[in-house]
């Protein structure tokens, strides 16, 4: 069993950034990579995007596992973003640190220079990293509208938006939540959405909670209409069906007009507290995790006797399709207690006859029983029927996407959360129905089923990156989005010189919120964990 980690929450505010944008200031964004290895980093997480700003405080906060016992390298970038893509190579890079977690956290507080590389300073750039640990698995739903807000704008009604502060030990306010904008309402309704406790009011249910009404400006100067300071306990009252309400004040007004009253007033119309269950509350509640795996035996690998084959073996018996099986399977096989995985080759021509293309033949040669003993017994299968293949194509994708989701969705009916799925598909990348199985992803966005997808070899890999969906919402064929995203694609080659360990911390680290979203999304809590049996 993966021990309990801690889970640690870092909030990011810069000031004196550069400014690379003609005549306004700079939209950034502040993006946390982990050192893997080597030169080889991975993406944890990024802020929101400010726009117009050089000192900007991000409301989105980073989270982190903290294991005390590992050095975890840390990069935290800050880019100016000018376009939609979330590929950050084509922004300008306005500096960053290096640093270890271990330095955040027994500091707390961290203000460190900015730089553009080592030695060269960005500026006048400094950024400021505040960490705090997650203790508390509650978190508050709100619902807010307002009625009669002042109207801001020469043309047209004000752009509303909230911003939620909390009050620090040392009486500052700290942005903590920031809501989208209504545009041209002075009446509006905004979206419901949940929030930490831990993160509103450190768990504290009267610790004062500001909020700032605003009417949003394209160019970052964004008017306040009006605040006030409430707290939870008080927020509560507002999900027993009858709506509590808050003067907006705008304290210049208050000070010159004696009858003013205020410049608009919100309520809350729902609030509860939910519970925020974890990957490792369902883990450990005893949901298991079911291991499936895919190989890709088409004729683009090259002929698995050629030394320029991706099947060819090298003298040690690996190859990257094994290497990649191992990486993954090594940690996936902890969380599955009977260890047994069906494994599936696809594009491929079976002895005795040769004649079709198969698109989902089991590993072992054994329909009926396609599982294989541990992540050794499918590299022992792999081993033994490879030399017994005729590579062919074409190669598809949905067969055994489709296999894996039908065995899902029976599973789903159990309506418990009690099993989820996870496929790993090892491929070249020269997918040919993609239509199709774009299908099928979106269709298993609704079953407890993630898909991971390595990339072996040196193909360019442009369908899979689309399948991820991280540059946008996947759809089906008619339009259909993923209910939620289950794609994770990572090309081997990044990996290639980096410990083992560092392919799967990659492809694995989203499944953890992937099983969450699936089981959030139906309602289901964890399992309760059996007692042991009495003796």
């Amino acid at each position: 069993m993966a021990d309990c980690v801690t889970k640690v929450e870092l909030s990011v505010c810069c000031a004196n950034l550069l400014d690379k944008d003609v005549g306004s200031k700079s939209d950034p964004l502040c993006v946390l990579l982990q050192n893997t290895g080597g030169d080889s980093w991975t993406e944890l997480g990024r802020t929101e995007r400010l726009k117009n700003t050089s000192s900007p405080s991000f409301s989105e906060r980073l989270r982190v596992d903290y294991h005390f016992e590992k050095v975890q390298n840390l990069k935290l970038g800050v880019y100016d973003i000018d376009n939609s893509t979330s590929n950050l190579a084509d922004d300008d890079y306005l500096g960053g640190i290096e640093i270890t977690l271990g330095q955040i956290v027994s500091s707390k507080t961290v203000t460190r220079p900015l730089q553009l590389k080592k030695g060269k300073p960005a500026g006048k750039g400094t950024i400021t990293v505040s960490a705090e640990e997650i203790k508390d698995n509650r978190a508050i739903e709100l619902e807010l509208e307002a009625k009669n807000l002042d109207k801001k704008d020469t043309f047209g009604k004000s752009d509303p938006f909230l911003e939620f502060f909390r009050q620090g030990d040392d009486g500052k306010w700290q942005l903590v939540h920031r809501t989208e904008v209504v545009k041209n309402n002075l009446n509006p309704t905004w979206k419901k959405f949940c929030i930490p406790l831990q993160t509103l009011c450190r768990s504290d249910l009267d610790r004062p909670v500001k909020v700032d009404c605003s009417d949003y400006d394209s160019d970052g100067s964004h008017d306040l209409i009006g605040s006030f300071i409430t707290k939870v306990s008080e927020l509560q009252k507002g999900g027993h069906g009858s709506p509590v309400t808050f003067d907006c004040i705008h304290p210049d007004k208050q000070k010159k007009k004696k009858s003013y009253k205020n410049s608009g007033v919100v309520s809350v119309k729902n609030c509860k507290l939910l519970t925020q269950y974890t990957f490792l509350d369902y883990v450990m509640g005893g949901c298991q995790i079911n291991f499936t795996v895919g190989i890709d035996f088409t004729g683009s690998n090259g002929d698995p006797r050629s030394k320029n084959s991706l099947h060819y073996m090298s003298p040690d018996g690996l190859n990257q399709y094994l290497s990649a099986l191992w990486s993954v399977g090594q940690v996936v096989q902890d969380y599955d207690t009977d260890k047994l995985f069906p494994a599936f080759g696809f594009g491929a021509k079976l002895p005795p006859d040769y004649q079709a293309a198969h698109h989902e033949f089991a590993l072992n040669f054994n329909p009926t029983n396609p599982y294989c003993q541990g992540i050794q017994g499918i590299v022992e299968a792999y081993r033994m029927v490879l030399p017994q293949l005729r590579l062919s194509g074409p190669t598809n994708f949905s067969p055994i996407i489709n296999h894996v989701a039908s065995i899902a969705s029976t599973a789903a009916q159990a309506n418990s959360a009690s099993q989820y799925f996870v496929l790993l598909i090892l491929t070249d990348g020269e997918i040919t129905d993609l239509d199709q199985t774009r299908d099928a992803i979106v269709r298993a966005s609704r079953l407890p089923l993630s898909l991971i997808i390595v990339g072996v070899g040196p193909a360019d890999f442009k369908a899979m990156e689309l399948l991820d969906g991280d540059d946008g919402v996947l759809r089906s064929t008619v339009g259909e989005a993923v209910a939620r995203d289950i794609v994770q694609f990572v090309p081997y080659r990044q990996f290639s010189d980096a410990p083992q360990s560092a392919l799967a911390q990659s492809v694995l680290a989203e499944v953890p919120n992937q099983l969450v979203s699936y089981f959030k999304m139906r309602g289901f809590e964890p399992p309760k964990p059996k007692d042991a049996p009495k003796s």
